[in-house]
């Protein structure tokens, strides 16, 4: 429930320290540009600006690191929809229909929709967070193992809707995947994979594996092409553009509330997060839809829905981490690395004590969102003017930058070598046919699969039945699952009657 007295004593906090409000602005740029830099993650953005909170005070330094946090979320869009690069697995959904749009020519239209998805899912996420702030601690402690590998079972059958025009490809692509995401040590203590590689126990690196696989190759099979966009009248720059893409993104109402309802829910689940919440977003959209066949082509609907999954996962990471202390991924670890700076401890007894300044936060990433707004669009505008340079210059200033990214994330030679290894893999998927995204997503969720499976099979002893009918939680999502299946083949039945009644005797 709302306590009213801690709401106003959290409008009294804010408006009585206006110094907390000077770090908003600043906060967003310094987000939007490291987000929008291939292989700088949020994560890092934080990890850069944390050593300067020291010197500040505790709620100027939290708004500062979230407002951060809000810019990136929003930031790895941009080279998403204008490069394919997603900058983080929680982008990575956005490259399917943001990419094909720049490259018809519609950048402008692309990054209205992604900024509009991305604000009125950050606020739809925080309004949740606000309401429901209080009950959230419970029900993430209920969450165990099996729930999570329901989870990551669920966005395994994603492959299927990036399956393309081969089902048995994007099936095959899918489990490489997988078996590249099980390499090096899992929870029981076996190595398995690496090949002698020291740098691999710890698994394949995942964000330059990303990079390789869906940028870096794109880039190579572009080497003989002039530049981004082929039609000189259309690597136009335009603000109005920019807002007729906003405009188009306020038409679907459904597909940002689903989207926001899911990156909530999946957000708040420690340890998957955004990186499934947003393909959770896409697929449902996608099967949705009355022409799910153009997903992929440019539908900027798939934007739409994988934006405001990505950006309202943040409230739902938030949340876990004020109610339990339990940070949901690298972002939120930052937060409560900042907290222990200050002397401050995260948790159950953090809200119970400080309900103000609980209230306060959420009010400032209530603004954040608002200002996002017009501070992103600034950006994109200018971000925009990436499909006029010459590809013979973008191609090796993009790889060279992504190298770099690539080493700050690993600290080694093993960033930059598992990109170009993965590069060369992500152009022979796609000179053969083979779906990149289904590798990506196999990579992504073959760790978490194996872990909580294993995990589940030590507390339940085997008897993985028996301790399935004890989680109601796990049976609410498997049978969603099989829900969202079920909706999906009856779905494609109608499609196919009704090509088939239209076709002409």
């Amino acid at each position: 429930m709302i306590e009213f007295d801690a709401v106003a004593a959290a409008f009294a906090l804010l408006t009585s320290d206006g110094s907390a409000w000077l770090f908003l602005i600043p906060g967003l740029l310094v987000g939007l540009v490291f987000g929008a830099m291939p292989g700088i993650s949020i994560t890092m953005a934080m990890a850069f600006a944390l050593p300067a909170t020291l010197y500040m005070d505790f709620l100027p330094a939290i708004i500062f690191l979230t407002a951060i946090y809000t810019g990136a979320g929003f930031g790895g869009s941009v080279p998403a929809v204008l490069m394919n690069i997603p900058g983080t697995s929680s982008a990575l959904a956005t490259t399917f229909d943001g990419y094909p749009m720049a490259r018809a020519g519609r950048h402008n239209e692309a990054l209205g929709v992604a900024l509009a998805s991305s604000v009125l899912g950050c606020l739809g996420s925080y309004l949740v967070l606000f309401l429901v702030i209080g009950p959230v601690a419970g029900l993430v402690l209920k969450l165990g193992p099996l729930e999570m590998f329901a989870v990551a079972v669920w966005g395994m059958l994603l492959l299927g809707s990036l399956a393309g025009t081969y089902i048995a490809r994007g099936l095959l692509a899918g489990a490489f995947g997988v078996l590249l995401g099980t390499i090096g040590f899992n929870s029981a203590g076996f190595v398995r994979g690496t090949m002698g590689v020291p740098w691999l126990l710890d698994g394949v690196p995942q964000i330059p594996a990303m990079m390789g696989l869906l940028a870096a190759s794109q880039l190579i099979a572009l080497v003989n092409t002039t530049y981004l966009i082929s039609d000189e009248s259309a690597r136009t720059i335009s603000f109005r553009k920019t807002l007729s893409g906003f405009r188009l993104a306020l038409q679907y109402p459904r597909i940002i509330l689903r989207g926001s309802v899911i990156g909530v829910v999946i957000g708040s689940i420690p340890g998957v997060g955004s990186s499934i919440s947003n393909l959770l977003s896409y697929s449902e959209t996608r099967r949705n839809s009355d022409d799910p066949d153009s997903f992929g082509q440019g539908n900027p609907q798939g934007v739409i829905a994988a934006e405001a999954a990505n950006s309202s996962s943040e409230g739902g990471a938030m949340g876990t981490m004020l109610a339990l202390g339990i940070p949901g991924g690298g972002a939120t670890a930052i937060l409560l690395a900042a907290f222990a700076m200050h002397n401050i401890v995260g948790g159950p007894s953090f809200i119970a004590n400080n309900k103000d300044i609980v209230y306060a936060l959420i009010f400032s990433n209530f603004a954040q969102a608002v200002l996002l707004l017009f501070v992103g669009l600034g950006f994109v505008y200018f971000a925009s003017y990436i499909v006029r340079v010459p590809l013979r210059f973008l191609i090796p200033s993009v790889l060279v930058v992504s190298n770099f990214g690539a080493y700050a994330i690993e600290g080694s030679a093993a960033g930059p070598i598992t990109l170009w290894v993965f590069a060369i893999l992500g152009w022979a998927m796609m000179r053969y046919g083979y779906p990149v995204a289904a590798a990506v997503v196999g990579l992504l969720l073959g760790g978490l699969l194996e872990s909580n499976l294993l995990r589940t099979y030590q507390i339940s002893g085997g008897d993985y039945m028996s301790y399935a009918a004890e989680r109601p939680a796990a049976l609410v999502v498997f049978g969603l699952m099989i829900l969202s299946l079920g909706l999906q083949a009856i779905s494609k039945r109608r499609r196919a009657r009704k090509l088939a009644s239209i076709k002409p005797k």
